[in-house]
């Protein structure tokens, strides 16, 4: 049970990346680290520091 419950957060999680990394400059199949959750996190750490190349300005 614990298995399904993990591919419905993974997948939750993995469909959204899918469509923002390519916004941040990241290749979209970076969202398949969100299987292994410390990837996920240095993930959006690195998303984070991005975030002024996406709004377009220094923050």
């Amino acid at each position: 049970m614990e298995f399904v419950f993990f591919l419905i957060m993974a997948a939750l999680t993995i469909i959204p990346l899918f469509k923002l990394l390519p916004a941040f400059g990241i290749n979209p199949y970076w969202a398949l680290v969100a299987l292994f959750p410390l990837a996920l996190i240095v993930l959006l750490w690195v998303m984070a520091g991005r975030l002024d190349r996406f709004h377009g300005r220094n923050l």
